[in-house]
């Protein structure tokens, strides 16, 4: 889990080890106080929640990250083709088709040796 996640103020790491402090504690007052059972699973219940959202903080994170990464790459991909329509070169659409079929292309893909 990274340290923090770029462009907010959420430190992840922070986060789970408090998560991980409020379980023991629910776990210790459980023990000894075992009459009020419903109310520490309902805690140990929210306590839960904590992973799963956290996860989705770092998936949505890597997504917007990789979106701002494909529209600055389609932005410079407009302007060298406007570059290019200024220069007089014969294809100057060729820099757009090149950014639109990086687009597609699976990361993975990208990276193997040929």
């Amino acid at each position: 889990m990274p340290n923090t996640i770029p462009n907010t103020n959420i430190n992840l790491r922070e986060v789970s080890t408090r998560n991980e402090h409020a379980r023991h504690i629910v776990a210790g007052f459980s023990s000894a106080m075992p009459w009020l059972t419903d109310i520490w699973g309902y805690l140990q219940g929210a306590l839960n929640d904590v992973p799963a959202l956290a996860a989705e903080i770092s998936r949505l994170s890597a997504e917007l990250r990789d979106t701002r990464l494909d529209r600055a790459n389609l932005l410079a991909a407009m302007r060298a083709t406007l570059a290019a329509h200024a220069d007089g070169e014969p294809d100057t659409t060729w820099y757009l088709r090149d950014a639109l079929d990086a687009a597609e292309t699976p990361p993975d893909a990208s990276r193997r040796p040929r």
